[in-house]
């Protein structure tokens, strides 16, 4: 039972926070990971990173006043404690459940929440337009932005730093360095970051010339615009490779222990009186307070529920679509050196970490940045290598105009895998991946195929190495079950020869005359489950696993059309230019309109909200039941 003798429990708005002292701030920050332990414990979430943030949310809330000044997360799996605070404490239970509290920073559920944080490394760009809208209109609200040391290296991030410092506009970057992004922080951002935290020279310096002068207004400012214009200022003397965010017009703090509230309070304190862009370098520990997930940040950035006193996730990860992939493509690099993998610092969830442990020559992370991860794999197909991209769905979405101009536009052989294809669940609306099949096949020489199963996505691995251009796999997050030819589930993998697919080709794997299904990737499975009930009302219904959304199987299409008269598509992604679209499309090229009944299902135009995939496709009618129910319909 709650103790009602919390703080916590006192705390209904940020505003309460400004009548606590420091010593109260550190008992609160005890109590809201507690808070945070013993909910995801039982629901599963962003643990490490929300625990690693506590220290500097309750100091920047008890700094601001919510929700006229405005409080920024880059990335919300780092909000936890920011939604305790904002009156959410009693309904944090329901944390990415459905109907429940959305794992980010969502705008529609508190006004303390500034935009819908899901994807890295926008933040800034969104603080800049509101630090301008705030010079127009002549307000006097405060901004604030935190983002982590994988965030600000994303392309995106160093767009809004550059227009940042041209801007000059007052402005608080927290930088939340816990030299990790979901896996291990890479390029030459981190090192930088990690030179600046090895130079107490620097620090100590600055804490005694340049933070000190801040304090004398005009004086100290022209002081420090002196020590910028000399290159034999302190800086440039103590530290010769001086700070990028410095040369590009941010004023940077001394480093900051992200974990001492005092020390906080007092750095922002100062940087929110700063009348321009200033740069708080706070260091923190992912996963702070909880040795489970210090220890194992990277499991603990996304869990399910799990044994507090161990930290063992509760229930064991099934076979999944991603380790088929990975399995399969350890086994093709093994046969052939010019197999490149590549992600964009997510190689553990795309399943390459065995790749890079095995090949790590022909393993390249290129951290968060999606639109430089095309460009490279284009110019290591350029040079005759055949790089395989892992990237989830959601996040290749940055890259479309890559995956035009510098892949599809000189045919070059990328090969995009595209993981969490679909509704993934609990993380919502910024992380299902349910565009791709749009926005891959209007895509000129683009081939894509969505396999069904884990043995189909081998075949597809193998037939994309195969062929030459750009192609594209999507598959589902989750576990994989195989399908036989005959349309029957085998709850283990298939001990069928891995097989190259012939381009354009779908399987029949139910036969039957009165209605047929065409289904794409994991609606296999719905669709083999609605066939057995309409079965046992004694209709013969036609199930077809399509594989390729483009090219799509004509001849397969002309024939459902011809014997049955009622076709119904079935997707997990979006209707509007989605592949029942262009089933249709191809129908009516054909002339085969007249007299058919047909209906697409699939994601309606909105975005999903977030909880469990199977309440999900069943709130999107696309789960089996529904189309159950729209084949019914189709035959009255």
């Amino acid at each position: 039972m709650r103790q009602q003798s919390r703080i916590l429990d006192l705390i209904e708005s940020p505003s309460d926070l400004r009548t606590l002292n420091d010593e109260e701030l550190e008992i609160l920050a005890g109590e809201i990971r507690e808070e945070i332990i013993n909910t995801t414990s039982k629901v599963g979430g962003h643990v490490s990173s929300s625990l690693g943030a506590v220290e500097i949310i309750l100091a920047v809330h008890s700094m601001i006043n919510s929700p006229k000044d405005k409080f920024i997360f880059d990335v919300g799996h780092q909000a936890y404690a920011h939604k305790l605070i904002t009156g959410r404490r009693d309904a944090f239970k329901t944390l990415r459940q459905f109907g429940g509290l959305s794992g980010f920073a969502r705008p529609t559920e508190s006004m303390h929440d500034v935009h819908f944080s899901g994807h890295a490394a926008d933040s800034l760009s969104v603080a800049l337009g509101l630090a301008k809208a705030k010079k127009l209109s002549g307000g006097d609200e405060k901004i604030v932005t935190l983002i982590g040391d994988a965030s600000i290296a994303g392309g995106m991030s160093f767009e809004a730093i550059n227009n940042i410092g041209h801007e000059k506009l007052p402005l608080v970057i927290i930088l939340n360095d816990n030299r990790m992004s979901i896996s291990e922080s890479v390029g030459g951002v981190g090192k930088h970051l990690r030179s600046i935290r090895l130079h107490p020279q620097y620090n100590d310096a600055l804490n005694a010339v340049k933070y000190g002068l801040m304090r004398f207004g005009s004086v100290g400012e022209f002081a420090i615009k002196w020590g910028h214009a000399s290159k034999e200022s302190l800086k440039h003397f103590i530290m010769p490779n001086a700070m990028i965010f410095e040369e590009l017009g941010i004023t940077c703090l001394p480093t900051v222990d992200g974990h001492d509230i005092t020390a906080l309070r007092n750095t922002i304190k100062d940087a929110l009186e700063y009348d321009g862009p200033v740069l708080v370098h706070a260091i923190t520990q992912k996963g702070a307070g909880y040795k489970p997930a210090t220890k194992d940040p990277e499991l603990f950035h996304g869990i399910g529920a799990y044994n507090i006193q161990t930290g063992y996730p509760i229930s064991e990860k099934p076979y999944s679509f991603t380790n088929a992939f990975s399995e399969q493509l350890m086994s093709m690099a093994s046969r052939n050196k010019k197999i490149v993998a590549m992600t964009a610092a997510m190689s553990g969830g795309t399943g390459l970490k065995k790749f890079a442990e095995k090949y790590p020559d022909r393993f390249v992370d290129v951290g968060i940045a999606e639109e430089h991860l095309l460009g490279s794999a284009a110019g290591l197909a350029k040079a005759g290598y055949k790089p395989f991209v892992a990237i989830y769905s959601a996040f290749l979405q940055r890259a479309v105009d890559q995956m035009v101009t510098n892949v599809a536009l000189e045919k070059l052989n990328v090969k995009i895998c595209i993981d969490r294809a679909g509704l993934v669940g609990a993380d919502g609306a910024t992380h299902h991946g349910i565009f791709d099949m749009a926005y891959t096949k209007m895509i000129p020489g683009f081939t894509v195929i969505a396999p069904s199963c884990a043995h189909e996505l081998k075949c597809a691995l193998k037939t994309a190495a195969a062929v030459d251009g750009p192609f594209a796999i999507r598959y589902p997050k989750g576990s994989a079950k195989d399908i036989t030819d005959t349309g029957k589930v085998l709850q283990g993998q298939t001990k069928k020869e891995i097989a190259k697919f012939k381009i354009g080709k779908s399987r029949t794997l139910k036969k039957g005359n009165d209605i047929a299904i065409l289904a794409f990737g994991d609606s296999v499975l719905d669709a083999l489950e609605a066939y057995q009930m309409l079965k046992d009302r004694g209709i013969k219904c036609r199930v077809v696993d399509m594989r390729f959304v483009k090219p799509l199987d004509t001849e397969a299409i002309a024939d459902a059309a011809l014997c049955t008269h009622k076709i119904l598509t079935v997707e997990n992604g979006i209707l509007s230019g989605g592949a029942g679209e262009a089933v249709l499309a191809e129908l009516s090229r054909m002339n085969l309109c007249d007299g058919l009944k047909f209906r697409a299902l699939g994601i309606d135009d909105k975005f999903i909200a977030h909880g469990e995939v199977d309440k999900l496709k069943t709130a999107a009618n696309i789960d089996y039941k529904s189309i159950f129910d729209a084949a019914v319909s189709l035959l009255k």
